[in-house]
């Protein structure tokens, strides 16, 4: 069956194989996730080499992105490994230290006591541990515990309500987007982005970095600080798309207030047609088991419901015991929620107003499509962007965006109910025509006599050129 939304994959240790690789691809992967955050550049340029590899045996494109670490918030190492913290005791973070005990521990981000005041709240370990700063003398942070427990090397550290002044792009991005680049990323994640400027310099940097390879790759802002929040238009605006980053973002802004924000930037990225992913616990409980919990069935049907173009797995895929799986799971969920999913076309298309040729023939097809019933429709495209408008808006009918760029194959493999293909096409425009219906029909979307809704540019091969609508069934004379 024609799925819609797309599962975006993390590759580690437990899916670093060629068989568990193909059999994640046969099972419905379609964007491999590399993780910054670990690894060297030369474990990311041999993963990437696999994807590549495999995907071409699996005879489709599966794209590539990387995910920056983005700035250390950590505390340092202890001398024994971890402490144990107890509710009421004193504990300081201290810039200064070089191997913790019970009393204090060092930091990885050195500026820190800077962003700090008293009565601040502090939350270590994704919320799990939370102290109170009393004070700040120098580069010690004074704090009592209020919630206890064990606190181990290089946990993470986050402010209730965001504010920390660490830039999103550190000197291991800058590197890393060099990196990412050499390998042939087709996504870059940003993490921690607080506006559209920290968005446009990692653009900025990768376009450049990219150049020698012939690579512009797409940018996702991951949603992570309280601070993005009322920054969030501006961030879309420079990316090609978010990221719904739950992890970090619930321990700065409450758990209690994620869902709300989920569905508020789902809805905002498609009305900016953007993209967007959602991440972070998913399938958290298929790390250890071989079937989802009920919740986590919910929780990534309401993400379908909503909107995402994908859902994300992070450990589930990277270290879990049932990467194939898990995915096989996730893809089951997708289907079914699909089905479900009402559409509401001719009410998003009131008071709008297109003012571009190649908008308003994508806009044209989807309505047409639509009302008239037709089994897919079929966009000949150079760049995405034809297939990237329509997959804004749900209407139960599966788009193919045929194209001869590799680069755009691999980037509307995260575009929601767009199956990419690859086509070379003709500069004879009926020529192209009847090789794209060809293409659908040999692969079994489309059977003669079934109604089709085609796209194309005149004349063929320009960007942007999309200025023809035709309708035809399959096994007419084009």
């Amino acid at each position: 069956m024609h799925r819609a939304t797309k599962i975006v994959a993390t590759i580690g240790p437990a899916s670093s194989t060629p068989d568990i690789l193909q059999k994640m691809i046969r099972a419905g992967l379609d964007v491999v996730r590399l993780n910054f955050s670990h690894g060297t550049a030369d474990d990311h340029r041999q993963r990437a080499e696999m994807v590549r590899e495999c995907a071409r045996q699996a005879g489709r494109e599966v794209a590539i992105m990387a995910d920056l670490q983005g700035p250390k918030i950590r505390v340092g190492k202890f001398e024994n490994g971890k402490t144990t913290l107890e509710p009421g005791q004193p504990f300081i973070l201290d810039a200064e230290c070089e191997l913790g005990n019970d009393e204090r521990v060092g930091l990885d981000y050195k500026d820190l006591p800077r962003d700090l005041k008293p009565a601040d709240i502090l939350l270590l370990n994704d919320g799990l541990i939370v102290l109170d700063v009393a004070r700040v003398i120098g580069s010690e942070i004074h704090t009592i515990v209020r919630v206890g427990g064990d606190l181990s090397n290089n946990k993470g550290i986050n402010r209730q309500g965001g504010g920390l002044t660490a830039p999103a792009l550190t000197a291991k991005d800058m590197e890393d987007i060099r990196t990412a680049m050499s390998l042939g990323a087709d996504f870059v994640a940003v993490s921690f982005p607080k506006n559209a400027t920290d968005m446009e310099m990692a653009r900025q940097l990768a376009n450049i970095a990219g150049a020698p390879y012939g690579i512009k790759p797409k940018m996702i802002a991951k949603i992570e600080r309280a601070e993005a929040i009322p920054a969030l238009q501006e961030i879309l605006d420079s990316s090609d798309g978010i990221m719904v980053a739950r992890g970090d973002l619930a321990v700065e802004v409450g758990n209690a207030a994620v869902p709300a924000l989920q569905k508020r930037m789902i809805r905002m990225a498609r009305d900016s047609n953007k993209l967007v992913i959602t991440a972070t616990q998913m399938m958290e409980s298929m790390i250890h088991a071989p079937v989802p919990t009920r919740a986590e069935v919910s929780d990534v049907a309401n993400a379908v419901l909503d909107g995402t173009d994908a859902v994300m797995l992070s450990a589930e895929s990277a270290a879990g015991k049932y990467p194939v799986q898990t995915i096989e799971a996730m893809a089951a969920i997708c289907l079914e929620a699909e089905k479900s999913e009402q559409s509401e076309l001719d009410k998003d298309f009131l008071d709008r107003t297109f003012t571009r040729i190649d908008q308003s023939i994508a806009m044209g097809a989807l309505f047409t499509a639509y009302h008239l019933g037709a089994k897919a429709i079929v966009a000949l495209t150079e760049s995405g962007s034809t297939a990237l408008w329509m997959s804004r808006h749900w209407t139960h009918v599966p788009i193919f965006a045929l194209t001869p760029r590799a680069g755009s194959e691999r980037a509307m493999s995260l575009y929601r109910n767009v199956t990419p293909l690859h086509l070379d096409t003709s500069t004879d425009r009926d020529t192209a025509l009847q090789q794209a219906i060809e293409v659908v029909v040999s692969k079994g979307y489309a059977a003669r006599g079934d109604m089709v809704v085609l796209t194309v540019g005149e004349p063929m091969g320009q960007p942007g050129g999309t200025n023809t609508l035709k309708i035809v069934r399959v096994g007419d004379v084009l």
